[in-house]
């Protein structure tokens, strides 16, 4: 299209100059300053050619304008022997490909390429996903007034507040983030807690307690009104299984608590007791 454009721009320049009565233009290798000067150029030729009407011969118009369709179109099967996919629509004669198929990834009997490959992994079902939440960020809704520091914060009130998202799955992990912003004392009720989160938090005076929830145990500590709605009592408190006996600290505690349980030191069952005479 562009050098049909250009063909016929320099033949209406040639054409123009002979009528006129001017001498043939003669083209000569043009010394373009830099940067290029398009508008400049054009009006110094337009003067030499009295040529006007250069909008009509623009390099883009209106009737070459079309569609962005590609040109390659889906081959259309069974219509016609012309088409070169038509009777058979090249399945061939007779069959199981001719007919109805075969099995996805089916190889002809041998083993297939999904069997051949060696397995590698495993999705643990036992798996929890716990959603990290920084000291610092929960000093900062403290300080914004969010969050009563005077009162026992659980998952529940960060929730409310606004500290967590939507990707709470099995609980709450306590993180160090941000630990020297806590200056006073605070008492959780998380899932899970670091190390560093938990030595901060008792060094400001507070504690940190380690609470154990099933799935509908959770769901009935964040959203207890969906039980209401439903006409449904809440759940008693689930134990936790013997494999995260070690990890908690106690069992969770429903409807949400506004206030800690104590840490209690419970006497060892190997310490001797002795009888009254």
């Amino acid at each position: 299209m562009l050098r049909r454009r250009l063909s016929v721009l320099s033949t209406s320049i040639i054409r123009s100059s002979i009528y006129n009565r001017y001498p043939a233009v003669q083209f000569q290798p043009l010394q373009l300053p830099q940067p290029l000067n398009l508008h400049a150029t054009f009006s110094n030729l337009n003067a030499h050619t009295n040529f006007q009407g250069f909008r009509a011969y623009s390099l883009l118009s209106l009737n070459d304008l079309r569609d962005n369709v590609p040109r390659k179109q889906k081959t259309r099967k069974g219509r016609g022997i012309g088409s070169g996919k038509g009777k058979t629509a090249g399945r061939g004669h007779k069959g199981q490909r001719a007919r109805k198929g075969s099995k996805l990834g089916f190889e002809g009997g041998q083993t297939p390429l999904r069997r051949r490959m060696p397995k590698r992994g495993f999705k643990n079902p036992f798996s929890l996903t716990f959603q990290p939440i920084g000291l610092g960020k929960i000093a900062t809704f403290i300080n914004a007034g969010k969050i009563d520091s005077s009162e026992l914060i659980t998952m529940k009130t960060l929730k409310d507040a606004g500290v967590l998202g939507k990707q709470m799955k099995d609980g709450v992990r306590l993180m160090g983030r941000g630990s020297e912003k806590i200056q006073w004392p605070i008492h959780l009720e998380v899932s899970r807690v670091t190390v560093r989160a938990k030595e901060a938090v008792e060094a400001a005076g507070g504690s940190v307690r380690k609470v154990y929830y099933n799935k509908l145990g959770f769901r009935a500590l964040l959203k207890p009104e969906w039980f209401e709605k439903k006409g449904r009592l809440l759940p008693k408190a689930a134990r936790p299984p013997p494999k995260q006996k070690d990890k908690v600290d106690s069992i969770g505690r429903l409807p949400a608590p506004t206030k800690p349980i104590p840490f209690l030191v419970e006497a060892s069952k190997d310490l001797p007791v002795n009888q009254l005479s």
